[in-house]
Protein backbone atom coordinates (compact mmCIF):
# COMPACT_ATOMS: atom_id res chain seq x y z
CA UNK A 1 0.00 0.00 0.00
CA UNK A 2 1.11 3.64 -0.63
CA UNK A 3 1.76 5.79 1.81
CA UNK A 4 3.78 9.22 2.00
CA UNK A 5 6.33 10.52 4.38
CA UNK A 6 7.19 14.03 4.20
CA UNK A 7 11.01 15.22 5.13
CA UNK A 8 12.33 18.76 5.71
CA UNK A 9 14.28 20.13 3.36
CA UNK A 10 17.37 22.26 5.14
CA UNK A 11 19.40 23.94 2.04
CA UNK A 12 21.63 26.89 2.42
CA UNK A 13 21.15 29.96 0.59
CA UNK A 14 22.52 29.89 -2.36
CA UNK A 15 20.23 26.12 -2.67
CA UNK A 16 17.14 28.10 -1.69
CA UNK A 17 17.74 30.55 -4.32
CA UNK A 18 18.33 27.77 -6.68
CA UNK A 19 14.89 25.96 -5.67
CA UNK A 20 13.10 28.97 -6.18
CA UNK A 21 14.49 29.49 -9.29
CA UNK A 22 13.37 25.94 -10.20
CA UNK A 23 10.17 25.97 -8.82
CA UNK A 24 9.12 29.47 -10.18
CA UNK A 25 10.64 28.41 -14.05
CA UNK A 26 8.66 24.89 -13.63
CA UNK A 27 5.25 26.79 -13.26
CA UNK A 28 5.71 29.29 -15.58
CA UNK A 29 6.28 27.03 -17.79
CA UNK A 30 3.52 24.40 -16.62
CA UNK A 31 0.80 27.93 -17.33
CA UNK A 32 2.77 28.14 -20.63
CA UNK A 33 1.67 24.38 -21.35
CA UNK A 34 -1.79 24.72 -20.35
CA UNK A 35 -2.63 28.05 -22.14
CA UNK A 36 -1.29 26.27 -25.69
CA UNK A 37 -3.04 23.33 -24.44
CA UNK A 38 -6.59 24.59 -23.89
CA UNK A 39 -6.05 26.68 -27.16
CA UNK A 40 -5.71 23.85 -29.45
CA UNK A 41 -7.58 20.82 -27.75
CA UNK A 42 -9.82 22.49 -24.74
CA UNK A 43 -9.72 20.52 -22.07
CA UNK A 44 -9.60 17.27 -24.05
CA UNK A 45 -5.18 17.24 -24.49
CA UNK A 46 -3.46 14.27 -23.42
CA UNK A 47 -0.25 13.78 -23.11
CA UNK A 48 0.51 12.46 -26.17
CA UNK A 49 -1.01 15.64 -27.53
CA UNK A 50 0.86 18.19 -25.24
CA UNK A 51 4.39 16.61 -25.54
CA UNK A 52 4.36 16.79 -29.30
CA UNK A 53 3.18 20.37 -29.08
CA UNK A 54 5.39 21.58 -25.72
CA UNK A 55 8.32 19.21 -25.36
CA UNK A 56 10.84 21.17 -27.49
CA UNK A 57 9.70 24.43 -26.22
CA UNK A 58 10.42 23.17 -22.60
CA UNK A 59 14.05 21.82 -23.88
CA UNK A 60 14.71 25.22 -25.20
CA UNK A 61 13.67 26.83 -21.67
CA UNK A 62 16.44 25.28 -20.12
CA UNK A 63 13.82 22.30 -18.53
CA UNK A 64 15.93 18.56 -18.15
CA UNK A 65 14.29 15.87 -20.48
CA UNK A 66 12.66 14.10 -17.16
CA UNK A 67 11.38 17.70 -15.49
CA UNK A 68 10.07 18.61 -19.09
CA UNK A 69 8.46 15.34 -19.29
CA UNK A 70 6.73 15.93 -15.52
CA UNK A 71 5.28 19.67 -16.65
CA UNK A 72 4.03 17.93 -19.40
CA UNK A 73 2.23 15.38 -17.39
CA UNK A 74 0.96 17.35 -14.82
CA UNK A 75 -1.06 19.64 -17.00
CA UNK A 76 -2.41 16.58 -18.83
CA UNK A 77 -3.38 15.64 -15.34
CA UNK A 78 -4.93 18.47 -14.08
CA UNK A 79 -7.00 18.53 -17.12
CA UNK A 80 -7.87 15.09 -16.64
CA UNK A 81 -9.05 15.61 -13.17
CA UNK A 82 -11.53 18.81 -14.04
CA UNK A 83 -13.20 16.50 -16.64
CA UNK A 84 -14.08 14.05 -14.10
CA UNK A 85 -14.88 16.78 -11.83
CA UNK A 86 -17.58 17.96 -14.32
CA UNK A 87 -18.37 14.55 -15.07
CA UNK A 88 -19.63 14.17 -11.35
CA UNK A 89 -21.47 16.96 -11.31
CA UNK A 90 -18.45 18.96 -8.46
CA UNK A 91 -19.17 21.82 -10.25
CA UNK A 92 -22.68 22.01 -10.92
CA UNK A 93 -25.41 21.35 -13.83
CA UNK A 94 -24.58 22.47 -16.99
CA UNK A 95 -24.82 25.90 -17.52
CA UNK A 96 -24.13 27.21 -13.85
CA UNK A 97 -21.89 29.59 -13.52
CA UNK A 98 -19.49 27.79 -11.63
CA UNK A 99 -18.94 25.31 -14.48
CA UNK A 100 -19.01 28.09 -16.94
CA UNK A 101 -15.98 29.72 -15.68
CA UNK A 102 -14.34 26.39 -15.76
CA UNK A 103 -14.46 25.58 -18.55
CA UNK A 104 -13.79 28.88 -20.30
CA UNK A 105 -10.33 29.51 -19.23
CA UNK A 106 -7.51 27.69 -19.32
CA UNK A 107 -6.09 26.28 -15.63
CA UNK A 108 -3.42 27.94 -14.28
CA UNK A 109 -0.88 26.69 -11.64
CA UNK A 110 0.53 28.81 -8.96
CA UNK A 111 4.29 30.15 -8.93
CA UNK A 112 5.11 28.08 -6.08
CA UNK A 113 3.06 25.08 -6.75
CA UNK A 114 4.53 21.09 -5.82
CA UNK A 115 6.79 19.63 -8.64
CA UNK A 116 7.23 16.63 -9.16
CA UNK A 117 10.97 14.33 -9.22
CA UNK A 118 11.67 10.50 -10.39
CA UNK A 119 14.95 8.89 -9.75
CA UNK A 120 16.50 10.12 -12.11
CA UNK A 121 15.64 13.75 -11.04
CA UNK A 122 16.82 13.06 -6.89
CA UNK A 123 18.94 10.75 -5.36
CA UNK A 124 18.74 10.15 -1.56
CA UNK A 125 21.83 9.68 0.65
CA UNK A 126 19.93 7.89 3.82
CA UNK A 127 22.59 7.36 6.05
CA UNK A 128 24.04 11.04 5.92
CA UNK A 129 20.69 12.22 5.62
CA UNK A 130 21.15 14.53 1.90
CA UNK A 131 19.76 14.30 -1.36
CA UNK A 132 20.92 15.23 -4.78
CA UNK A 133 18.30 17.10 -6.68
CA UNK A 134 18.15 18.60 -10.40
CA UNK A 135 17.39 22.62 -10.52
CA UNK A 136 17.82 24.79 -12.77
CA UNK A 137 21.08 25.85 -11.48
CA UNK A 138 22.28 22.55 -12.15
CA UNK A 139 22.86 19.29 -9.75
CA UNK A 140 21.91 20.28 -5.95
CA UNK A 141 24.26 17.68 -4.03
CA UNK A 142 24.59 17.34 -0.46
CA UNK A 143 21.52 18.80 0.31
CA UNK A 144 20.70 18.09 4.24
CA UNK A 145 17.15 16.72 5.21
CA UNK A 146 15.58 16.51 8.70
CA UNK A 147 13.05 13.81 9.94
CA UNK A 148 12.12 11.44 12.68
CA UNK A 149 14.21 7.95 13.18
CA UNK A 150 10.68 5.97 12.50
CA UNK A 151 10.30 8.19 9.12
CA UNK A 152 14.13 7.58 8.15
CA UNK A 153 13.50 3.77 8.34
CA UNK A 154 9.96 4.22 6.26
CA UNK A 155 12.47 5.84 3.66
CA UNK A 156 14.88 3.34 3.72
CA UNK A 157 13.52 -0.05 3.79
CA UNK A 158 9.91 1.38 1.21
CA UNK A 159 10.65 4.41 -0.80
CA UNK A 160 9.53 4.02 -4.19
CA UNK A 161 8.83 6.16 -7.27
CA UNK A 162 7.94 9.94 -7.31
CA UNK A 163 8.60 12.61 -4.69
CA UNK A 164 7.05 16.23 -4.86
CA UNK A 165 8.84 19.34 -3.94
CA UNK A 166 7.40 21.85 -2.61
CA UNK A 167 7.62 25.43 -0.22
CA UNK A 168 5.26 26.18 2.53
CA UNK A 169 6.23 29.20 4.57
CA UNK A 170 9.18 29.73 3.45
CA UNK A 171 10.25 25.87 4.64
CA UNK A 172 11.63 23.31 2.06
CA UNK A 173 9.68 19.69 1.78
CA UNK A 174 9.62 16.68 -0.29
CA UNK A 175 7.01 14.27 -0.05
CA UNK A 176 8.10 10.96 -0.61
CA UNK A 177 6.12 7.69 -1.75
CA UNK A 178 6.43 4.76 0.08
CA UNK A 179 5.59 1.32 -0.69
CA UNK A 180 4.53 -0.89 2.70
CA UNK A 181 3.66 -3.82 3.06
CA UNK A 182 0.72 -5.05 4.43
CA UNK A 183 0.31 -7.13 7.76
CA UNK A 184 -1.10 -10.41 6.82
CA UNK A 185 -4.66 -9.80 8.28
CA UNK A 186 -5.93 -12.16 10.60
CA UNK A 187 -9.26 -14.05 11.22
CA UNK A 188 -11.04 -12.23 13.28
CA UNK A 189 -13.28 -13.26 16.48
CA UNK A 190 -15.95 -10.52 16.27
CA UNK A 191 -16.60 -7.18 14.99
CA UNK A 192 -16.58 -3.53 17.17
CA UNK A 193 -19.17 -1.09 14.87
CA UNK A 194 -17.93 2.62 14.71
CA UNK A 195 -20.35 4.97 13.86
CA UNK A 196 -19.13 8.46 12.68
CA UNK A 197 -20.22 11.46 13.45
CA UNK A 198 -19.86 15.15 14.29
CA UNK A 199 -20.93 15.76 18.02
CA UNK A 200 -19.63 12.33 18.34
CA UNK A 201 -16.74 12.05 16.16
CA UNK A 202 -16.57 7.79 16.42
CA UNK A 203 -18.99 6.19 18.59
CA UNK A 204 -18.12 2.30 18.62
CA UNK A 205 -20.57 -0.65 19.71
CA UNK A 206 -19.36 -1.23 22.61
CA UNK A 207 -19.89 1.91 24.41
CA UNK A 208 -16.86 3.99 23.85
CA UNK A 209 -17.11 7.35 22.88
CA UNK A 210 -14.82 10.04 21.02
CA UNK A 211 -16.39 13.32 21.32
CA UNK A 212 -15.77 15.88 19.13
CA UNK A 213 -17.25 18.81 21.88
CA UNK A 214 -13.20 19.73 22.22
CA UNK A 215 -12.44 19.79 18.50
CA UNK A 216 -15.69 21.75 18.08
CA UNK A 217 -14.80 24.73 21.13
CA UNK A 218 -11.73 24.84 19.68
CA UNK A 219 -12.91 25.52 16.12
CA UNK A 220 -15.42 28.30 17.43
CA UNK A 221 -12.45 30.17 18.91
CA UNK A 222 -10.95 30.55 16.05
CA UNK A 223 -13.94 31.77 13.81
CA UNK A 224 -14.00 34.22 16.62
CA UNK A 225 -10.61 34.63 15.97
CA UNK A 226 -10.48 35.09 12.38
CA UNK A 227 -13.32 37.33 12.66
CA UNK A 228 -11.47 40.05 14.60
CA UNK A 229 -8.36 39.54 12.58
CA UNK A 230 -10.49 39.92 9.07
CA UNK A 231 -12.05 43.33 10.88
CA UNK A 232 -8.60 44.63 10.72
CA UNK A 233 -8.46 44.42 6.64
CA UNK A 234 -4.58 44.88 6.01
CA UNK A 235 -2.11 42.29 4.19
CA UNK A 236 -0.39 40.86 7.25
CA UNK A 237 -3.89 40.20 9.04
CA UNK A 238 -4.21 38.04 5.58
CA UNK A 239 -0.94 36.01 6.04
CA UNK A 240 -2.10 35.87 9.41
CA UNK A 241 -5.76 34.28 8.50
CA UNK A 242 -3.37 31.84 6.42
CA UNK A 243 -1.28 30.35 8.97
CA UNK A 244 -4.07 29.81 11.34
CA UNK A 245 -6.14 27.90 9.02
CA UNK A 246 -2.97 25.70 7.95
CA UNK A 247 -2.84 25.50 11.93
CA UNK A 248 -6.34 24.46 12.89
CA UNK A 249 -6.43 22.24 9.52
CA UNK A 250 -3.24 20.44 11.14
CA UNK A 251 -4.98 20.57 14.47
CA UNK A 252 -8.26 18.96 13.00
CA UNK A 253 -6.38 16.19 11.68
CA UNK A 254 -4.31 15.34 14.40
CA UNK A 255 -7.24 14.64 16.52
CA UNK A 256 -8.58 12.82 14.23
CA UNK A 257 -5.93 10.42 13.95
CA UNK A 258 -5.51 9.97 17.43
CA UNK A 259 -9.31 8.72 17.52
CA UNK A 260 -8.15 6.19 14.41
CA UNK A 261 -5.34 5.14 15.86
CA UNK A 262 -7.67 4.04 19.34
CA UNK A 263 -9.96 2.22 17.28
CA UNK A 264 -8.04 1.40 14.13
CA UNK A 265 -11.86 3.28 12.12
CA UNK A 266 -9.74 4.28 8.87
CA UNK A 267 -9.03 1.86 5.88
CA UNK A 268 -5.36 1.97 5.34
CA UNK A 269 -4.53 2.05 9.42
CA UNK A 270 -6.65 -1.09 9.63
CA UNK A 271 -4.94 -2.21 6.31
CA UNK A 272 -1.47 -1.22 7.94
CA UNK A 273 -2.48 -3.14 11.30
CA UNK A 274 -3.41 -6.58 9.80
CA UNK A 275 -6.81 -5.64 11.20
CA UNK A 276 -10.17 -6.85 8.69
CA UNK A 277 -11.84 -3.79 7.69
CA UNK A 278 -15.31 -3.61 6.11
CA UNK A 279 -17.30 -0.59 5.23
CA UNK A 280 -20.95 -1.07 5.14
CA UNK A 281 -24.17 0.77 4.59
CA UNK A 282 -24.83 3.49 7.14
CA UNK A 283 -28.23 4.04 6.10
CA UNK A 284 -30.59 3.97 8.92
CA UNK A 285 -28.15 2.44 11.76
CA UNK A 286 -29.23 5.25 13.79
CA UNK A 287 -32.94 4.40 12.97
CA UNK A 288 -33.48 0.58 13.46
CA UNK A 289 -33.62 -1.39 16.50
CA UNK A 290 -30.72 -4.26 16.92
CA UNK A 291 -32.72 -6.05 19.46
CA UNK A 292 -36.42 -6.56 17.39
CA UNK A 293 -35.19 -5.00 13.83
CA UNK A 294 -37.98 -2.37 13.78
CA UNK A 295 -36.79 0.67 12.05
CA UNK A 296 -38.30 4.06 11.94
CA UNK A 297 -37.65 8.03 12.31
CA UNK A 298 -39.72 8.13 15.62
CA UNK A 299 -37.21 5.89 17.32
CA UNK A 300 -34.64 8.56 17.46
CA UNK A 301 -36.75 11.12 18.82
CA UNK A 302 -33.63 13.53 19.47
CA UNK A 303 -30.53 13.26 17.76
CA UNK A 304 -28.50 11.93 21.53
CA UNK A 305 -31.54 9.49 22.15
CA UNK A 306 -32.57 5.89 20.79
CA UNK A 307 -35.69 4.14 22.20
CA UNK A 308 -37.50 1.79 20.01
CA UNK A 309 -41.35 2.30 19.45
CA UNK A 310 -42.33 -1.55 19.10
CA UNK A 311 -39.74 -3.27 21.64
CA UNK A 312 -38.65 -0.63 24.19
CA UNK A 313 -35.42 -0.94 23.53
CA UNK A 314 -33.31 2.31 24.84
CA UNK A 315 -29.75 3.70 25.18
CA UNK A 316 -27.47 6.41 23.52
CA UNK A 317 -28.08 6.79 19.52
CA UNK A 318 -24.57 6.60 18.70
CA UNK A 319 -24.07 3.56 20.16
CA UNK A 320 -27.40 1.69 18.77
CA UNK A 321 -25.78 2.92 15.34
CA UNK A 322 -22.41 1.26 16.03
CA UNK A 323 -24.04 -1.89 17.49
CA UNK A 324 -26.10 -1.49 14.11
CA UNK A 325 -22.63 -1.44 12.45
CA UNK A 326 -21.44 -4.29 14.00
CA UNK A 327 -24.06 -6.67 13.06
CA UNK A 328 -24.19 -5.50 9.17
CA UNK A 329 -20.43 -6.40 9.32
CA UNK A 330 -20.68 -9.68 10.89
CA UNK A 331 -23.41 -10.33 8.16
CA UNK A 332 -21.11 -9.39 5.31
CA UNK A 333 -17.48 -11.17 6.36
CA UNK A 334 -19.71 -14.46 6.51
CA UNK A 335 -20.70 -13.57 2.61
CA UNK A 336 -16.84 -12.03 1.68
CA UNK A 337 -15.91 -15.43 3.21
CA UNK A 338 -18.58 -17.81 1.79
CA UNK A 339 -17.07 -20.48 -0.33
CA UNK A 340 -17.42 -20.74 -3.98
CA UNK A 341 -20.77 -22.93 -4.70
CA UNK A 342 -20.08 -26.46 -6.37
CA UNK A 343 -20.54 -26.27 -10.02
CA UNK A 344 -23.40 -27.94 -11.65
Amino acid sequence: MKVVVQVKLVPDAVQVRALERTLRTVNQCANRVSAGSFEAYGLKGSVKDLRSMAYGDLKARGLGAQAAQHVIKRVADAYTTLRASIRAGNLGPEGCKRRRKAESKEIVFRADAAHTYDDRCVSWNYDAQTVSIWTMDGRLKNVRFACSATALKRLTQYRRGESDLMVRNGKWFLIATCEVPEAERYEPNDWIGVDRGINNLATTSDGDNHCGRRLDRYRRRQARKRAEIQAKRTRSAAQLLKRRARRESRHATHTNHKISKTVVAVAYKARRAGVPFIEVDPAYTSQRCPRCGHTARNNRPTRDHFCCRRCGLAGPADVVAGVNVRDRARSAWVFVNMPPPAPT
